[in-house]
């Protein structure tokens, strides 16, 4: 599984977490992934870091959303946001710039030309935010 697929089916894990309040994280994986698919460990590290950072990653996408709540962002805009701000703030070989082409590339295939440029915007804004908050600790 290469990073780009990873990715893909991290988002698509993400998806299915938020959308269905039952699913163990277990049982979304297997959802997730072909018959012969195994899952990367770049895959786990998305998937569960994104997990385990979600309450600190929501608050800069929350504050960074202008006009919106991230209780209103789609389920799919909301799992690669949370996925593509994790991959920038906690995953240091990967270049920024890389993780944003990507997250934006996601958000055009699922949502459309202007999903990509909101994601930009959003992502951005809140690696911003995020940063300064290091800064200043």
């Amino acid at each position: 599984m290469n990073r780009r697929v990873a990715r893909l089916r991290a988002v698509q894990t993400l998806y299915q977490l938020s959308l269905i309040s039952t699913i163990e994280v277990d049982q979304a994986i297997q959802n997730t992934l072909n018959d012969e698919e195994e899952p990367s460990d770049f895959y786990k590290q998305l998937l569960y870091g994104t997990l385990e950072h979600k309450a600190e990653i929501d608050s800069y996408l929350s504050g960074n959303l202008k006009g919106y709540t991230l209780d209103r962002l789609g389920h799919v805009d909301r799992a690669i946001a949370r996925m593509s701000l994790f991959e920038m703030l906690y995953i240091d070989d990967i270049q920024m710039n890389i993780t944003l082409n990507e997250a934006i590339e996601l958000a055009k295939a699922f949502g459309g030309i202007d999903a990509g440029r909101f994601m930009n915007g959003v992502l951005s804004n809140s690696y911003e935010a995020a940063i300064k908050t290091d800064n200043n600790k």
